[in-house]
């Protein structure tokens, strides 16, 4: 049973004096998600500290938050503080949510386009390829220094990361406190989920609401997901989605978007999602952006043309910046009351999570990326892979998926393998370990000479976060 938090009771079936520590408190944007799933359970009710390296952006957050206990759809109070220090946001905590950006988006806009210099593109490159790897870099030190604050404030606690590469920081978190009970969120499954419901629409005419009444099988890594199951009630959907691919490999899927939808820089057809169906029979269970960006490099991103022909975009970071300053704006205008505060459900399912693991509803079954215990025995042991869990009273119990089909084992065990060396290199500030993954990433389609210039160039780039590395020998 989970051991609860020193204040924490439960009343009439609430769990009240919740403490929830956020790192990463002052975001903008995903934290007011968080705020408004929280308001709106209506079986919890606590704290949160709001712990950020920038101070100010985590006031702003707390006025903004303990504003959403006064709105209309407010089904519980929770007390936003700002903290200073880890020390103050974390000491007894039940949950830590972890959502940082490693670094700014100056480090970010290196990661993600100087590799375009050596006719490298990459639609996201938070995860996998040149950026994902360089990104790592600075983000594995800092999360050995969460990791070291839980162990030291809230041993106890139950920690969900959101950052990205995901991969790696939970490995990182396992790494330096072995007996943590952490496990990373992502949602990309779910717009699978919604393919899936789409599909079913249009083959077999059966609408269905919730996306969640698709029963899939996930297996391998985040971001680069696939199912090998995937139901509606008896009906098995592999049938329904291959007539879908039939009928949509070509074109894509773009019915559900807006008009101006190649404009948004999440959106996609499906195409790669659909291609890739066809080129193996399972279904690759995450938004094409970052499938492309784990698939060899002249697939899907041999160019910004390409990528386009396959219906969807690369999102630029200056695109980012801009979208920060909208969100300053915002989060003014949130304080100041000129922005009402609605809450609308996020589509994430951290609070669900929190709440089934504090038995306050039925066991809730979900994925999460958790070290390998067996639940996918052809990949490492130890290494971090998603599958879905069981969440219940005090406990999260990965479920067996069973071993990736031989048909995608050799490119899902390559990035497996990819990722617990960049993660071992990492550990050990070895540069040239690390260079060593990079150099053998699916998208560095350069020559090893070039390939060692673009690593250089992009930890220079980046050598302000990178400070207990020895950078000489580059």
């Amino acid at each position: 049973m989970m051991k609860r938090g020193y204040f924490m009771n439960y009343v009439n079936g609430r769990a009240e004096n919740v403490k929830i520590a956020y790192v990463g408190g002052g975001s903008r944007g995903w934290a007011w998600q968080f705020m408004s799933d929280l308001v709106t359970c209506g079986d919890m009710s606590g704290d949160v500290n709001l712990y950020d390296i920038d101070y100010q952006a985590a006031q702003d957050n707390e006025i903004i938050g303990n504003k959403f206990n006064s709105v209309e759809g407010a089904n519980c109070v929770w007390n936003y503080h700002a903290c200073k220090t880890p020390a103050e946001a974390m000491t007894d905590a039940d949950f830590v949510v972890i959502s940082i950006l490693p670094g700014t988006f100056d480090e970010m806009e290196s990661d993600v386009h100087t590799p375009e210099k050596y006719g490298i593109y990459q639609s996201v490159g938070d995860t996998s390829g040149p950026g994902g790897i360089v990104r790592a870099m600075r983000t594995i030190p800092m999360f050995e220094e969460i990791a070291e604050n839980v162990k030291k404030y809230c041993p106890n606690a139950w920690v969900i990361n959101y950052t990205n590469p995901m991969t790696v920081c939970v490995k990182t978190l396992y790494r330096v406190f072995p007996e943590i009970k952490a496990f990373g969120c992502c949602h990309e499954v779910f717009g699978t989920q919604r393919v899936l419901r789409t599909a079913l629409e249009e083959i077999c005419g059966i609408k269905v609401e919730d996306r969640a009444e698709m029963e899939v099988n996930p297996i391998s890594v985040n971001h680069f997901t696939w199912l090998t199951k995937a139901y509606y009630k008896n009906m098995d959907l592999f049938p329904v989605y291959e007539k879908f691919a039939e009928k949509y490999a070509d074109t894509g899927y773009t019915k559900n978007l807006k008009d101006n939808w190649f404009n948004d820089n999440f959106s996609c057809s499906q195409r790669v999602k659909l291609d890739l169906f066809k080129r193996y029979g399972y279904i690759a269970a995450a938004g094409d952006r970052h499938l492309a960006e784990f698939c060899p490099g002249k697939w899907y991103l041999k160019d910004e043309e390409t990528a386009h022909e396959w219906g969807f975009g690369l999102t630029p970071v200056s695109w980012r910046k801009q979208n920060l300053q909208e969100k300053l704006e915002k989060s003014r205008k949130l304080i100041s009351g000129e922005l009402p505060i609605t809450p609308v459900p996020s589509g994430e399912e951290g609070v669900t999570q929190m709440r089934a693991i504090l038995g306050l509803r039925n066991p809730l079954v979900t994925n999460v990326n958790i070290p390998n215990r067996g639940q996918i025995p052809n990949l490492p042991l130890g290494a971090v892979v998603e599958t879905n869990a069981v969440f219940r009273s005090g406990t999260v119990t990965p479920v067996m998926a069973g071993e990736v089909p031989k048909s995608i084992h050799p490119m899902i065990s390559r990035i497996c393998t990819e990722q617990e060396l960049v993660s071992e290199a990492i550990a050990k500030r070895d540069v040239e370990l690390v260079f060593n993954a990079f150099v053998n990433d699916p998208l560095i389609t350069c020559s090893y000479d070039d390939a060692r210039k673009l690593f250089k160039e992009m930890v220079m780039n980046t050598k302000h976060y990178l400070t207990d590395y020895d950078l000489s020998s580059l």
